[in-house]
């Protein structure tokens, strides 16, 4: 089934009905930008904005979504397609000031102290130049990497060991966040051990058909950043 094509309230009915490890991964690749600016702008009014602290935090939305049969989605009643996408929104925004909150708590007085709700504090604008040969570079990688995963994934399991492949690599989730996916079924150790394998896999292939790597060459680890493509 093509669940791109699915409405957001028709996609999440998917993903809680049938498990599909396809209709998760349409409902990562679809909300991933969405949790992700939420996480950042939420941080930076705590002025905590370190990769570290947003990929956390990013992988701590997908697992509160999952926890407990997914619970929180399954409560969720929809008054029309894409009111989702608020309700997302909230419980992430909701979820990272927890988070501050419990941390200043401990503190006790320290000296976090959350900004106004109006200071987005975007990042700093890029070179056009420079994030267009990047994202040129990254696209690339991702074909050789494509390439290379046609053989190395075999079996009944193939699709779900690709799946957690893309997961890991190009929407940044941990192997924990991974595991915790009902669409998976492996423990944390099984999704590293399905990661190690592949990833071990492509990085030979990768160095027989280059013979070299050129200064400053990307790996397969390269493009691990968090984002979606």
């Amino acid at each position: 089934m093509d669940y791109t094509t699915l409405p957001s309230r028709g996609l999440v009915i998917a993903c809680l009905d049938t498990g599909d490890a396809l209709a998760w991964q349409e409902f990562i690749r679809r909300f991933q930008k969405l949790i992700a600016t939420v996480v950042f702008r939420t941080c930076a009014r705590w002025g905590q904005t370190t990769p570290q602290v947003v990929d956390e935090l990013v992988q701590e939305t997908y697992l509160k979504l999952c926890s407990d049969n997914c619970r929180l989605l399954r409560s969720f009643q929809s008054s029309h397609d894409d009111a989702v996408f608020g309700y997302i929104k909230v419980l992430t925004a909701n979820l990272v000031h927890d988070h501050f909150k419990a941390a200043h708590a401990e503190k006790r007085g320290g000296s976090m102290v959350a900004a106004s709700v109006s200071d987005e504090s975007p990042l700093p604008p890029a070179s056009p130049h420079c994030e267009a040969s990047a994202e040129i570079e990254k696209k690339v990688l991702i074909r050789e990497i494509a390439v290379c995963l046609q053989g190395a994934a075999e079996g009944p399991n193939s699709k779900r060991d690709l799946y957690i492949f893309w997961l890991y690599y190009r929407s940044g989730m941990t192997a924990s966040a991974i595991a915790s996916l009902p669409a998976v079924g492996l423990s944390t150790k099984g999704v590293e051990t399905t990661i190690l394998r592949l990833t071990r896999i492509v990085r030979q292939q990768l160095n027989r058909e280059r013979k070299y790597e050129e200064p400053g060459s990307k790996s397969v680890e390269g493009f691990r950043s968090g984002d979606s493509f």
